[in-house]
């Protein structure tokens, strides 16, 4: 997000930047599986997105991606060509109320995208938020849709979220807040209305989260936030245990992960004009221990950072957590 800092915090800002920047020059990239094909990494080329904050692979359209912008966009969604960085469809989404913080993009069974205007700037004092649902386009191209509103409250009080998941089988929306205590996955109703207010309730506890997806199957969910990535098996509309470690990069503003259509690869993006979608295997995913019988759903995981990815954030976490804090405490309230 693109938030006002006075001078020094924007100087301490500048500063943390470019030892990123210096810390980035020198690690590895994510291990790659030598025998995997798959899809390839890609820069967004399209100067309007400037705050990609979410990620869907197109079923329909090999190689495509939707995504979004964080906020202050307008209702647009777009198509991103991997082969070229290119965009090749902007969608406009009418039939709805302005936008307040798109953060999250889920292409569900039903052939439909769900798009989660689930931020909250305020610090989770918003008494509701919205998804909007619209059917993928068959045909690439700019354009006009008219979108379903749906209204979402969760059932414990007000939630600042970024990561929105449709389970590819069941249909089902999942919503995974943002905390830097505890997070909690939030499960919604079987089928939601446009008619009144969707309650999410809290199925488990998830560690601070920025995006999340289901793999095509639906056995598997991955998370991922600033320092971690981890990938948790599915079962009975509940992950399991602690998950595996994924040794996914290391992208300062990391926002987003998807599954590519087959299932063999994880795509993760970032916030920034000209941003990164780096392509991780999913075999590249490190396992760790297998949870014990009976051990509780959901359990809250140990940050971890592994290959480069905590190389990166054991270097820059300290300056990261200065700068975030700051923009946290200075942080303008929008109406």
């Amino acid at each position: 997000m693109r938030l006002p800092l006075p001078s020094a915090a924007a100087s301490a800002a500048v500063a943390v930047t470019a030892a990123v920047a210096a810390a980035l020059a020198v690690l590895p990239g994510p291990a790659v599986a030598a025998d995997t094909p798959a899809a390839s990494s890609f820069t967004i080329s399209d100067p309007r997105i400037k705050e990609s904050s979410g990620l869907a692979a197109s079923r329909i359209h090999p190689g495509v991606y939707w995504t979004h912008n964080d906020s202050d966009d307008g209702p647009y969604i777009y198509a991103v060509d991997s082969a070229t960085g290119r965009t090749v469809a902007r969608v406009t989404l009418t039939g709805i109320g302005k936008p307040r913080d798109v953060e999250a993009i889920s292409l569900g069974p039903d052939g439909q995208l769900y798009v989660g205007d689930i931020g909250d700037n305020r610090g989770g004092t918003w008494d509701h938020v919205w998804i909007y649902r619209f059917p993928e386009p068959k045909q690439l191209g700019d354009v006009t849709v008219k979108a379903a509103q749906f209204t979402v409250k969760y059932a414990d009080g007000a939630r600042n979220a970024e990561a929105l998941m449709v389970h590819p089988v069941t249909g089902r929306v999942y919503i995974a807040s943002k905390d830097e205590n505890k997070g909690g996955l939030y499960e919604g109703p079987a089928e939601l209305s446009a008619g009144g207010t969707n309650v999410f309730r809290r199925v488990a506890d998830v560690p601070w989260v920025t995006d999340g997806a289901f793999s095509p199957d639906g056995t598997r969910l991955t998370l991922r936030g600033y320092f971690m990535a981890r990938t948790y098996p599915w079962k009975d509309g509940l992950p399991v245990g602690e998950g595996e470690r994924v040794d996914a990069p290391w992208q300062g503003q990391a926002e987003s992960v998807t599954y590519t259509p087959d299932g063999a690869t994880l795509m993760f993006g970032a916030e920034g004009e000209g941003s990164r979608v780096i392509a991780v295997p999913v075999a590249a995913a490190a396992p760790s221990a297998s949870p014990q019988p009976g051990s509780p759903s959901g359990a809250a995981p140990a940050v971890e950072p592994t290959g480069s990815f905590g190389k990166g954030a054991l270097v820059l976490a300290g300056g990261l957590v200065l700068v975030f804090g700051a923009k946290r405490l200075l942080r303008r309230r929008r109406p």
